[in-house]
């Protein structure tokens, strides 16, 4: 599923024309869509009062055939118009010939006509200007919308939106102040950027995609992608009947130091629950008995350390010679940034052409490392998997969190090609970047996620997928997917607060099987 800017979406009209699909046939079906989902939410249209706000261009086109659908399905339907349309309007008039009733801002100076359809409705249908914002929105839109916004905070009065809450930019997430946000985004033929975009991602609620009739193969130029299962599902590892622990591939974790021996057990039993046949632990030797006592699974490498308990930097060598056989590396979860330590990363991932063969995942404290080396992506020799959150993507670029965090799609694909690697920037709508420019972005913001230690399962899990053969690009992609699908469905257990890193790791396995077993 591509995710398209607002010019894109609007050439892929104009081709979708061209190979004889009308703007008339497109708008027919997005009301349809629109009204569908409306019903979804009712339940049942006979008698429920619906209020469809209607504007004056082609969102406002497609709130009027939903208007249309609606009305024919048995709802008590009321159309406001909140600006002037062009005529002639044939959707306009077929909503006259039907006899549903149309209110006009032009005949409610004091708006009292829109606040007695506000305080009676059962669902708010916002078709006032979609992808057409373009400038602040002021006068009486303003007035109109400032009212729906009280009728949904006072009254919880529900809002579907019409491909963009009104006062959502498409392109850049930017809300202006009227925005009355939505409970359900009914998005048209693909969602656009500003869906997954702070702060207009948190006006959208809940996003549904609707085909609106766009033929297929029209969009391989874009190169921005949504997540879906039906993506992932395929990039799994077979899991033949015949196999054995060496079929699913062996990874070497080196992660943990004194103050920070949980994280090397969630890595570890990350790449585990993700398939990997193998996993190998090389960590403090202090940390080692205590990781031993909780990783029954594991088999350890014990490497020396410094009087803090973090990896001491002559421990490079050891892992070095431990590597032959394994299929993948990953390195930094709960290293600490111990000097020595970070020296130790230096010696072991930098100018290191024997690490050529071997993809690798680069989290926490390994990248803080990176950091204190000039041009370090010119001495990055494999082919890595980055992880940063945004602080650490931060130190990396030496922008602020608040730059990162504003501009995330531009600032991921921007380095993922500087710096010749997958990255993987963290949050919210996670963004997995290629070096080659494409993008993709995870669909799950979940406040749940947010606690100590569920970017170790992540590294683990992207770690576990790369052993078993995927390629750096995927193996991100999937392990995103199934970290935020993991988190999603315990959200729905145990709600927005309280989720624990653990949690997620025998919830990965079952989200794999929920894939394999989906059509």
């Amino acid at each position: 599923m591509k995710i398209v800017t607002v010019d894109q979406m609007q050439a892929l009209e104009v081709a979708a024309d061209k190979a004889g699909v009308t703007v008339d046939a497109l708008m027919e079906k997005a009301g349809l869509a629109v009204a569908d989902h409306a019903i979804r939410h009712l339940g049942s249209p006979r008698g429920a009062r619906v209020l469809v706000l209607v504007g004056p261009g082609n969102n406002g086109g497609d709130g009027l055939v939903a208007a249309r659908y609606l009305h024919q399905w048995g709802a008590r339907v009321q159309i406001y118009l909140c600006a002037p349309r062009k005529s002639p309007d044939p959707n306009f008039t077929l909503a006259e010939e039907r006899g549903i009733p149309i209110a006009t801002v032009a005949e409610d100076p004091g708006l009292d006509s829109l606040k007695r359809h506000l305080a009676s409705t059962s669902l708010i249908i916002d078709a006032v200007l979609g992808t057409g914002k373009a400038r602040p929105i002021e006068g009486q839109m303003r007035d109109i919308l400032l009212q729906v916004a009280d009728a949904r905070r006072h009254q919880a009065k529900p809002l579907l939106a019409v491909d963009l809450p009104t006062g959502l930019d498409a392109d850049t997430g930017a809300v202006d102040p009227a925005c009355p946000g939505a409970d359900i985004t009914v998005t048209l033929g693909y969602p656009k950027i500003g869906h997954f975009t702070f702060p207009g991602a948190a006006t959208t609620g809940r996003l549904e995609i609707a085909d609106i009739g766009i033929p297929p193969g029209l969009d391989g130029g874009i190169t921005l992608e949504l997540v879906t299962p039906e993506m992932v599902r395929p990039m799994l590892p077979s899991r033949p009947i015949e196999a054995h622990k060496g079929s699913f591939g062996r990874l070497l974790v080196v992660a943990g130091s004194r103050n920070y021996v949980g994280a090397s057990y969630l890595a570890c039993l990350g790449a585990y629950r993700a398939g990997a046949g193998l996993v190998t632990l090389a960590t403090p030797r202090g940390v080692y008995p205590i990781a031993a006592a909780k990783l029954t699974e594991t088999t350890y490498l014990p490497l020396p350390e410094t009087w803090s308990g973090s990896i001491n930097s002559k421990a490079a060598s050891d892992v070095m010679k431990a590597l032959e056989g394994y299929a993948a590396l990953s390195v930094g979860c709960g290293l600490s940034q111990d000097p020595e330590t970070q020296l130790f990363v230096h010696e072991l991932l930098l100018d290191n052409p024997a690490l050529a063969d071997i993809p690798t995942v680069l989290d926490a404290d390994a990248l803080n490392a990176l950091t204190q080396v000039k041009d370090w992506p010119d001495h990055l020799k494999n082919h890595a998997v980055l992880t940063p959150h945004p602080g650490e993507m931060a130190r990396l670029t030496g922008m602020s969190t608040a730059q990162v965090q504003e501009h995330r799609l531009e600032v991921a694909r921007k380095y993922a090609q500087q710096w010749r690697q997958v990255l993987v920037l963290k949050g919210a709508f996670t963004v997995v970047a290629s070096p080659q420019g494409a993008a993709r972005i995870s669909p799950f913001a979940n406040p749940g996620l947010a606690s100590a230690g569920t970017g170790d399962v992540l590294a683990g899990v992207i770690g576990g997928l790369l052993a078993q053969g995927l390629s750096p690009l995927d193996a991100a992609t999937c392990g995103v997917y199934l970290h935020g699908a993991a988190g999603e469905e315990l959200r729905h257990q145990l709600g927005d607060a309280g989720l624990l890193a653990s949690d997620l790791l025998p919830e990965i396995p079952r989200r794999i099987k929920a894939l394999k077993g989906s059509t």
